[in-house]
């Protein structure tokens, strides 16, 4: 298949995506994880477990690419009929791999326990299928191919189970058919926050077409927006390329440097603390409205304990006056969510940690709780840098996770900035 497109469809399937139980994390990741390795997804379908919905949805994606990769429908239940209607559609019998049955014995006796009999169903193999095996879970992944070169992939829909799949396998699968085709494109990533999509795009409207054949892609989330810049009909690690991009790039940074915190896929939170120890800073923080969730973002990269010292959760009015100081005259004249509380719960974290920078923020996150002077969503931050205490007002939109996540964000990129001036 070597220079014919590296197009490939995703399914991902069951009742759960649909009704909205659980979020399609899965069709995200992959996404993401094929684009790295070079290929093409051309298009995303949900269906629920439903064999007529599975079977079109599937018979579609091959007519179009050729190339189809389905999560979920993989387990050992009534309503788990991916493998059976997939085998039907490529008219292949199941039959039982006593391979893959001991495999799935093993699993449950390392756990102590004899497999139920309802697991059985989980060896039974299309004719002709290959086996990927599953080190983490019961399910194994498996390959169809018909006589025209159509694969279709099965993997489960457990994210871990399925992300391992796929890089140690399904990857490695997916290029040899391909027959080492050229891997992806060029590509950089520029990370923002504090700037509006449509603002972002407004500065550099410009450039996109003075870039070409560098494009720009826009990905917006609740932290921010990333740029994707893709230098098309190159090789990745070919110099002209990477000279190409990186005077793309300069010329995206001149217009939004100060909005910028990472090139590539650092958190702010990491860029954060690698800032703070550059400098041998160290870093506490104060948090009600975010519940922990900042410190959460601090701690989730190894390291943190070089610069982080920790900090407090103070969600009453007692313990913000208690653990760190805040007067009540000042929550008695000005309320809780005011830039004067924000800056003496700064002011109180650093003092009874000895930070060399902190971080403080109240709000109101709802969906209650706001008033016309304060609606929901008004959050105040205080960021301190050594002698130097900012405090900063916001009103973001949103769920209450929404304004939560918001929230963290602004407050890291707050201190970001007073340590790159």
């Amino acid at each position: 298949m070597n220079g014919t497109p590296r197009n490939v469809e995703l399914i991902t399937i069951g009742d759960e995506l649909l009704l909205g139980d659980i979020v399609d994390g899965n069709s995200m990741w992959l996404g993401q994880r094929l684009s790295e390795a070079g290929f093409h997804v051309v298009r995303r379908t949900t269906v629920g477990d439903d064999v007529d919905a599975i079977r079109d949805a599937v018979a579609a994606a091959l007519d179009r690419t050729g190339t189809v990769l389905c999560t979920g429908g993989l387990g050992p239940t009534s309503d788990d009929v991916t493998r059976p209607t997939v085998a039907g559609l490529f008219g292949r019998d199941l039959v039982l791999d006593t391979e893959v049955l001991d495999a799935i014995r093993a699993r449950f006796r390392a756990r102590g326990m004899e497999m139920p009999e309802l697991n059985r169903v989980q060896a039974e193999v299309p004719v002709g299928a290959r086996v990927l095996p599953n080190a983490l879970g019961t399910a194994p992944g498996l390959v169809l191919e018909d006589e025209r070169g159509r694969v279709v992939v099965l993997l489960p829909g457990v994210p871990r189970e399925m992300r391992a799949l796929v890089d140690t396998q399904v990857i490695p699968l997916l290029q040899s058919r391909w027959n080492g085709a050229n891997g992806p494109p060029p590509r950089r990533r520029l990370r923002t926050t504090g700037i509006p999509e449509s603002e972002l795009a407004e500065n550099i409207a410009d450039l996109v077409p003075r870039l070409d054949p560098v494009s720009i892609a826009f990905l917006p989330t609740n932290l921010g927006v990333d740029l994707r810049l893709t230098l098309r009909g190159a090789v990745a690690g070919e110099p002209d390329a990477e000279r190409a991009l990186d005077a793309a790039e300069r010329e995206v940074a001149a217009r939004l440097g100060p909005y910028i915190y990472a090139y590539g896929d650092d958190d702010l939170a990491e860029v954060v603390c690698r800032e703070l120890a550059r400098r041998g800073g160290t870093l506490a923080v104060a948090e009600s409205c975010t519940g922990g969730l900042i410190a959460k973002r601090i701690t989730d990269p190894p390291g943190a304990s070089a610069t982080f010292l920790g900090g407090v959760v103070a969600y009453s009015n007692r313990l913000k006056e208690t653990l760190l100081g805040v007067r009540r005259s000042t929550l008695e004249v000005h309320g809780a969510v005011s830039a004067q509380t924000a800056r003496e719960m700064v002011d109180g974290i650093r003092r009874i940690t000895g930070a060399t920078a902190a971080l403080s923020v109240t709000g109101i996150a709802g969906p209650s709780g706001g008033s016309p002077d304060k609606p929901v969503g008004t959050v105040w931050i205080g960021a301190a840098l050594e002698e130097t205490v900012e405090v900063r007002n916001f009103v973001f939109v949103g769920t209450r996770k929404d304004i939560r996540e918001r929230s963290a964000q602004a407050a890291l990129a707050l201190l970001l900035r007073l340590l790159r001036r």
